[in-house]
């Protein structure tokens, strides 16, 4: 039982991993730029944002390595999702700039994580690893990267969510603000209809003495 349980420790902490998860608000002609440190080469950065809400929930993002390179980058992009390989040991940044709105305010949820390759480190002992340890090692990871396919999948179904209520959000405004206009618009036309008809049957003409 205990071989068991340190089995699949191991196989757990074989993927060694730090991530940080953010939902953060860009304001027009805004620039946020964020930051991952990377403390050997070849390990794997996933990158993934998504607009939530704001205008026509689009970006502009742009990632650079230790040594100012672009390594990705894009303009208006509702969403986007990557993985890249450090190949430069230090701090890698992450912009995005909401440079295209002069007035919209734009709602950013992203994740940025650093990941090791995983390893499998020679047995102590010949024979020490058996065809059921090494079966239930292939299925632990395959577990793994089955969670990592429902977690995109639950960030996929959250965007939507929040963009759909963005939009009924603004076509409430729009409705209410149209129904305001309109009924101004009616009370003005009567007041003014009121006003003519007054003024048409309260005029009086001249006299003239005969």
């Amino acid at each position: 039982m205990f071989s068991l349980f340190s089995l699949l420790l191991g196989a757990w902490l074989a993927v060694t991993a730090h991530a940080s998860a953010l939902t953060t608000p860009i304001a027009a002609n805004e620039k946020l730029c964020f930051y991952a440190d990377v403390d050997k080469a070849g390990e794997k950065i996933g990158f993934y944002f998504a607009v939530q809400s704001g205008g026509s929930f689009d970006i502009d993002y742009e990632v650079k390595d230790p040594n100012d390179k672009i390594l990705l980058d894009g303009q208006r992009e509702r969403q986007g999702d990557f993985i890249l390989t450090a190949n430069t040991v230090g701090e890698y940044t992450f912009c995005f700039e909401n440079d295209m709105s002069t007035l919209t305010e734009k709602l950013v949820d992203f994740d940025i994580m650093v990941e090791s390759e995983p390893r499998r480190e020679a047995p102590a002992k010949a024979g020490q690893i058996s065809e059921h340890t090494s079966a239930l090692e292939e299925s632990i990871f395959r577990l793994n990267g089955m969670l990592q396919s429902i977690k995109r999948l639950q960030k996929h179904f959250h965007t939507s969510e929040n963009r759909g209520f963005s939009i009924v959000k603004s076509t409430q405004g729009r409705l209410f603000w149209y129904a305001t206009f309109e009924s101004l618009a009616v009370v003005g036309m009567a007041v003014c209809q009121v006003y003519v008809l007054q003024t048409f049957f309260t005029k009086t003409g001249r006299r003239y003495k005969v």
